[in-house]
């Protein structure tokens, strides 16, 4: 793998705080073959563009998409109006949602408000422009479906280089240590986001692009963590339930900062940065408590014992 082969645009939004470092657009350039992954929502895109032509990119190849949420892959529409020859990959699952997105814009105004008119609506892509993993190969490229963070969540292997998505949650730069942030919105399985995990530590990549944020190594060290995090996330949730039907956020914030040696790092963070990831947190702490509300009694009461 030629990592200088492999740029790193950042889709910083200043209009919220904390989003910067955050949303990314990866981009893989060899002679005459280019591909993006994740082009972000349609608020950033002309920035996008105009990193792109920074770059000399006059045409793309494929548009990856690790998954079809408004701050990947919402821009997809636009940019495809500007390398009109992309084909554009994703889980099969969210075809009819690039193909006709107004429910998924409702859906995404719906979860995310204000936030959601920030990041823009979503165009539709052209049915020219939809291809199939199969292609990819040609390529050496490898698409597996990885659900978990979301039901149609997948990753891309090319080498030793994997384009995580959001399989192993949120990450970002800490001066010691590592923090990693489990992103589990509802509707959250914790097996089905384990097997996920296992199959692509099964793979070996040595790096791995995290969608929010970075490219870490060696990545199977991070995927290992991000396994582990679930499992403790939602013990922990389930050992607040047995005293409180739904603990506070700042209950399971102080029980995760006692227990999670990893999340406890986030108190390294930029002010700003620390903000954007505790907005945040109520959506993983929703889907991974919606999960123990489901459990049967006699698993809930395994997974609540200390």
């Amino acid at each position: 793998m030629k990592l200088n082969n492999l740029h790193c645009i950042d889709l910083d939004m200043p209009a919220m705080e904390g989003f910067r470092k955050f949303v990314s657009c990866w981009l893989y350039r060899t002679d005459g073959f280019a591909f993006v992954v994740d082009p972000g929502p349609l608020s950033t895109i002309p920035h996008l563009l105009a990193e792109l032509r920074k770059l000399k990119v006059e045409r793309l190849d494929y548009i990856l998409l690790t998954h079809i949420h408004i701050d990947h892959a919402g821009g997809t529409g636009a940019l495809l109006k500007e390398y009109p020859a992309a084909q554009v990959i994703c889980h099969p699952q969210g075809l009819k949602h690039l193909l006709d997105p107004e429910q998924l814009w409702r859906g995404s105004q719906q979860v995310l408000g204000a936030l959601a008119e920030v990041y823009g609506e979503i165009l539709p892509v052209p049915e020219t422009n939809i291809g199939s993993a199969e292609q990819l190969e040609n390529c050496g490229l490898r698409m597996f479906q990885t659900p978990g963070h979301a039901q149609h969540h997948c990753c891309y292997l090319l080498d030793d280089l994997l384009f995580g998505g959001e399989v192993a949650g949120v990450h970002s730069k800490v001066k010691e240590g590592i923090y990693l942030r489990p992103a589990t919105p509802p509707r959250f399985i914790l097996e089905v986001a384990l097997d996920s995990l296992q199959r692509m530590i099964e793979l070996q990549p040595r790096y791995m692009v995290i969608a929010h944020y970075g490219l870490v190594e060696p990545a199977v060290d991070y995927l290992q963590i991000a396994s582990k995090q679930l499992t403790l996330w939602v013990k922990g949730i389930a050992l607040l339930k047995r005293g409180k039907k739904n603990p506070s956020e700042q209950v399971v914030l102080d029980w995760l900062l006692l227990h999670d040696e990893h999340y406890r790092n986030q108190e390294q963070l930029d002010a700003d940065i620390r903000a954007r990831e505790l907005y945040f947190l109520g959506n993983s702490i929703r889907g991974m408590s919606d999960y123990v509300d489901k459990l049967t009694v006699e698993k809930r009461r395994g997974m609540s014992r200390p």
